[in-house]
């Protein structure tokens, strides 16, 4: 059975949501249980399966082997030791779980505020965020998701339904957005389910919920973003500091993280490469969907990618005079978007992708297939789902791949 199949059939698949939780055996238990506490280890042995190790490895007729929510064997000719609990999957597939590294999963939800323009009233020149963080209120590096997350389990169950197991988490709001937490989808407790706390720092070309009025630009915005890795630089070399700033002392400590920069088109791409490179910075970008238009120039970033897959909608041109309104790039962008993640594997750029952008994550799986018969490769498909997210984040011996 081709991957192709395997992805149109997904509901009728078997998933391992590697849900790794701590070893309750070894550990103390923090929380009171009103029930009567059950200490057996989980151990369970899946036969009879097409074990799809990675997105490069298939095996047949195999064994995986799980133990307190780890995997401990995975292959063929699998001797089960006693007390295993025998499940027969004959028939199914078992993948590793899909990542999303780009999600604001189980954190509140932002409302962001139109720019602030010279005309909507008196300037407002100072921050108004209490406390000892940087003198602009877009610059939010101090800011952890791990602090907010709570699970949502509506959310999580839509993105278990299409193969998800984990996801990166962030809040979209502001220049500087502080760092993401990576966390599965299970139904366990807000604690059990963050596997990592700071996994990322992210970072936009948007001002987010900031009311002052500087910046109202994308010139502004990249000028603030120039002048805070300055400001940071300056900072760090100051032994004692000479005041605090809570802002900036994230920002630099969250520079040994994977730096994530959010964009919505090529020409932003392109920007915040120019950005990174002053400051010898390599991001991985979330992209717009439309690295195809430049895609020499998108591979010359030597960026690793989050590509979303919300295609645009066909325009409405029944009636003539709206067909006037829409323009040929609007048209070109319809038809050639599928075609952006085979422009993508072509060129050797690494991507991964990401349901951000979909009205309905329902639609993830069909896009996907879209883009396959578009040409890319079944491969680079469950490669972008699996492997890629795991080594971009430093997770991957957690998650990504059925390995021990």
């Amino acid at each position: 059975m081709r991957i192709t199949l395997r992805f149109s059939c997904l509901k009728n698949s078997l998933f391992l949501l590697l849900l790794i939780i701590s070893l309750e055996g070894i550990s103390q238990e923090t929380f009171p249980r009103n029930d009567i506490k059950d200490s057996r280890s989980g151990k369970h042995a899946f036969t009879n399966a097409t074990l799809v190790i990675d997105y490069q490895t298939t095996i047949e007729n195999a064994t995986l082997l799980i133990k307190d929510g780890k995997i401990e064997q995975a292959g063929a000719s699998i001797t089960i030791p006693k007390g295993y609990h025998v499940i027969d999957v004959k028939g199914k597939y078992i993948y590793p779980s899909l990542i999303d590294m780009y999600t604001n999963y189980g954190l509140p939800q932002v409302s962001l505020r139109p720019a602030v323009t010279p005309w909507a009233g008196a300037e407002q020149i100072e921050t108004k965020t209490k406390g000892a963080y940087n003198a602009n209120e877009a610059i939010r590096s101090h800011y952890n998701a791990s602090d907010e997350f709570s699970l949502n389990s509506t959310s999580a169950e839509a993105l278990r339904k299409i193969g998800f197991g984990s996801v990166l988490t962030f809040n979209p709001d502001g220049l500087a957005r502080g760092t993401s937490a990576f966390v599965t989808l299970s139904e366990s407790r807000d604690n059990k389910v963050i596997l990592q706390q700071k996994v990322a720092a992210h970072y936009s070309f948007s001002k987010g919920t900031s009311t002052q009025t500087y910046p109202i630009s994308l010139m502004g915005f990249i000028a603030v973003l120039r002048q805070t890795y300055l400001d940071a630089e300056w900072y760090a070399s100051q032994t004692p500091r000479p005041f605090l700033d809570e802002s900036l002392e994230a920002w630099i400590q969250n520079q040994r993280l994977p730096q994530v920069f959010d964009c919505d088109s090529w020409m932003n791409v392109l920007r915040a490469d120019k950005l990174g490179d002053e400051f010898k910075v390599q991001y991985v970008i979330k992209g717009g969907g439309d690295e195809y238009k430049r895609i020499a120039e998108i591979k010359s970033t030597n960026a690793s990618f989050i590509i979303p897959v919300n295609y645009p909608e066909a325009s409405d041109v029944e009636d003539p005079f709206d067909a006037l309104r829409v323009s040929l790039a609007d048209m070109k962008h319809w038809e050639l978007a599928p075609t952006n993640l085979a422009a993508l594997e072509k060129a050797g750029i690494t991507f991964s992708l990401t349901t951000s952008g979909l009205k309905k994550s329902s639609d993830f799986m069909p896009n996907i297939i879209n883009a396959i018969e578009n040409g890319l490769s079944e491969t680079a498909a469950l490669k972008a789902l699996t492997e890629t997210p795991a080594k971009l984040l430093k997770v991957d011996n957690q998650v990504g791949s059925l390995k021990k």
